[in-house]
């Protein structure tokens, strides 16, 4: 297996300058990636910005704390319809349920 051992870290940052690829830490608090079903939260990040040939991609290692599927409009609609219940309870019950429509209505008719 290969590893770094000896290795030192400020000639490592050389060779890899010598390469075109530059990395620097980017100070965080927290990570939000949005995504169109919902979002992953990342708390905690270390995050490293590496810079090749003039593109930039970063590197994010934390705690991720939520990956939430958001709750959809129209998912909202049917419970309410399905349960006769208003649009805030229905919305709840459908957070509760991690957005599963069939547990949302479920709880709410109980």
């Amino acid at each position: 297996m290969f590893g770094l051992g000896g290795f030192d870290p400020k000639k490592m940052r050389t060779l890899m300058k010598q390469m075109g690829i530059n990395q620097e830490e980017v100070s965080a608090k927290k990570v939000i990636i949005e995504k169109e079903d919902g979002r992953i939260v990342i708390e905690n990040p270390n995050v490293q910005k590496i810079i090749v040939q003039g593109q930039a991609s970063f590197q994010v290692v934390g705690d991720i704390i939520e990956e939430g599927g958001g709750i959809k409009e129209e998912d909202i609609k049917l419970v309410m319809e399905k349960t006769g219940k208003g649009e805030r309870e229905s919305r709840k019950a459908l957070e509760e349920a991690n957005g599963d429509i069939a547990e949302a209505i479920v709880r709410l008719s109980g």
